[in-house]
């Protein structure tokens, strides 16, 4: 039996709607400069397009979204943000969580959850209104979707994300119900939860609140969003390391400072009592003349787990 699922991440929507005079007396006043300066291509909304037209034709069960839907937390890109991910497909076949950006000032986060609540929301169908109700958990075929909120309204020239203990006492709890009913857990938090995996002022804080219930609890995946970048590490789990996996902006152009837009696609092969982990990554490559087939195309296939028991013990 196969489970297959897809990773986008920091889709950061375009064209930038709008903005009042009034909206930028605040944090947004430095991010819309930056937006101007760094993410403003043209092709910006091109790029995400064809991200999304490979992703469907890619027929994964599940996508997983890690955060940065939209860029200063306004409530037009809120709204547009929830119209973008209805036209991507069904909600129970896509989980979204959220990045620093969807929580851009004081309000947004509560704002954007409760417009995105379809996607948000675990298989038990509570409200999720505030930090406090995380982690969620969708439950599909064999694997465990466990999505983590790290995303917090910071002060100018911040972009930290937050992992407190008491989330990371329900996160424990979480994956030790999950793993007693030997199901694959795959865990999504946005900010990468490793040492040095960014710069200070965007760090994760609490790392090692996340790091300590990882090293007991394990885990077989965890995907983050947040760096823009292509990246592998590997956290202590208890009696084996567990895959912690980063993808390209799903905006990027080729030639930016940062790896083209991408796709990470796992496919996780069950056969008893144990789990056969392969990556796929796929990113964009422009138009340069090579036709709608060939703007995405492969990178990287690698086995990240073999026959790895299901059980918490590995």
């Amino acid at each position: 039996m196969q489970f297959r699922l897809a990773h986008i991440s920091d889709i950061h929507l375009g064209p930038l709607p709008r903005v009042r005079r009034s909206e930028l007396f605040s944090k947004r006043i430095t991010g819309y400069i930056n937006f101007r300066r760094n993410r403003s291509r043209a092709d910006q909304p091109q790029i995400t397009a064809h991200i999304v037209d490979f992703l469907a034709g890619l027929k994964p069960d599940h996508t997983a979204i890690t955060g940065d839907l939209i860029n200063l937390g306004l409530d037009l890109e809120i709204e547009n943000a929830r119209n973008w991910l209805a036209e991507l497909g069904r909600p129970r076949d896509n989980t979204v969580i959220l990045g620093n950006h969807d929580a851009y000032v004081r309000g947004a986060r509560a704002r954007a959850l409760a417009a995105w609540q379809q996607w948000v929301t675990g298989d038990d169908g509570a409200t999720i209104a505030d930090a406090g109700d995380y982690p969620v958990v969708r439950r599909r075929g064999d694997v465990s979707i466990i999505g983590c909120n790290s995303a917090r309204a910071s002060i100018p020239f911040l972009a930290t994300g937050y992992f407190h203990k008491d989330q990371a006492d329900r996160l424990r709890q979480v994956l030790d119900a999950e793993h007693a009913r030997h199901r694959a857990t795959v865990v999504l938090i946005h900010h990468p939860p490793f040492p040095r995996a960014t710069a200070r002022h965007k760090r994760l804080i609490g790392l090692s609140n996340f790091t300590r219930v990882i090293r007991d609890c394990g885990a077989g995946l965890i995907l983050h969003g947040h760096t823009h970048l292509a990246t592998e590490t590997w956290l202590d789990g208890p009696g084996y390391k567990v895959p912690v996996i980063g993808v390209p902006a799903a905006y990027q152009w080729p030639g930016y400072r940062k790896p083209p837009a991408g796709i990470n696609l796992f496919t996780f092969d069950f056969a008893r009592d144990q789990v056969t982990l392969r990556l796929e990554r796929y990113g964009y490559r422009g138009e340069a003349g090579n036709g709608p087939d060939n703007r995405i195309l492969p990178v990287e296939e690698k086995v990240l787990v073999g026959g790895r028991s299901l059980t918490a013990a590995g």
